[in-house]
């Protein structure tokens, strides 16, 4: 053979069959291997990733898709990509799906529920593997339809959301709980004047509403309690809480929606030379790098974001390989407790 027939030889793609008459196994095995798939022995599995690698096998991943029909793309929506607490959660995600072979698409869509539905649809025409839902904001009738519609059989999760779907999976936060864990713990240090100011009402922000009911109920007595929807705008969010104290000037602790609401409302408190936690103490929520770095520092409720998305990327992967997983699972939330209370 010639320098230049060898040459082509070397450079020609090796096939799984290949590495198969190599090793001594089947191509499925083969297949099992390159794909990750479990229930592969381990000397087995060795054995053929060192051949693999010997023999510079690359893997066809165009031919493939027209073989499985697999894109290898996983759509993810994100509802505003100034919510760094979502676009954490998108990080994570895209991280692990990209550790696992997968390239992302990241549509921002707004909070419009009939446009959130038309990303879904164009999600469809890219034919996408899965899709992954950031936040609560897309638990509507919209989405829900389109995936019926649009997107019948491929494999949804929605981190701290839930629709039903045979093939949508919810991982939620227990933020209902955390918010009455964090009226307990006001209570104990003598707080008996509460208000819960949001910016928005989202399915998410209603189930901090209900565990601030539900904290009141079994853990103060006496005292007042006021709900405040203050608008998204920093000086909406400022407003509603200059309001909330010289209106009401006994109140004695707040607690707000998310760390950015809790932010802006805490600069307003102190403008107002309102002493913190002495006077009125604060409560935010996501636990996010700023609460940390503000100064008081926040006391916030962690939501566990990384580890919501991280298990719901992992269940769409567990799908992907043909395996099951739960529907609806729920996850707990703490009270990272600091400064301002």
């Amino acid at each position: 053979m010639t320098d230049s027939g060898k040459e082509a030889t070397s450079k020609r793609d090796t096939t799984i069959y290949e590495i198969a008459r190599i090793t001594g196994v089947s191509a499925s095995t083969v297949s099992r291997v390159i794909n990750n798939y479990p229930y592969v022995q381990k000397e087995t599995r060795a054995k053929v990733l060192k051949a693999l690698s010997e023999n510079n096998y690359v893997q066809n991943d165009t031919a493939r898709s027209l073989v499985t029909q697999a894109s290898k793309m996983v759509g993810i929506l994100i509802a505003d990509v100034r919510t760094t607490h979502h676009t954490d959660g998108v990080y994570y995600i895209e991280h692990e799906l990209s550790q696992n072979g997968y390239s992302s698409i990241i549509y921002n869509t707004g909070s419009d529920p009939d446009t959130q539905a038309k990303y879904i649809q164009t999600l469809s025409q890219r034919r996408v593997d899965a899709v992954v839902l950031m936040g609560s904001v897309y638990q509507n009738d919209s989405v829900q339809n389109a995936i019926m519609v649009y997107l019948p059989n491929t494999p949804v999760a929605i981190c701290n959301g839930y629709l039903d779907g045979k093939n949508i999976y919810g991982v939620m936060s227990d933020e209902k709980t955390g918010v009455a864990d964090a009226i307990k713990l006001l209570a104990s240090k003598g707080h008996k004047n509460f208000a819960f100011i949001t910016n928005h009402y989202t399915p998410s922000n209603c189930e901090k509403l209900e565990g601030f009911r539900m904290g009141l109920k079994l853990y103060v007595e006496g005292g007042s309690a006021q709900e405040i929807e203050s608008g998204d705008d920093v000086s909406q969010i400022q407003q509603a809480t200059t309001d909330l104290v010289k209106c009401s000037p006994k109140t004695d602790a707040i607690v707000f929606a998310d760390d950015f609401v809790a932010l802006a409302g805490l600069h307003a408190l102190v403008e107002l030379g309102i002493k913190i936690p002495e006077q009125v103490a604060v409560v935010g929520l996501n636990n996010s790098r700023y609460a940390e770095i503000s100064n008081p520092a926040l006391t916030s409720i962690d939501n566990m974001l990384y580890d919501t998305s991280l298990i719901a990327v992992r269940n769409l992967l567990e799908v992907l390989r043909g395996g099951r997983v739960n529907h609806r699972i729920t996850i707990g939330s703490v009270v990272v407790e600091r400064s301002t209370t």
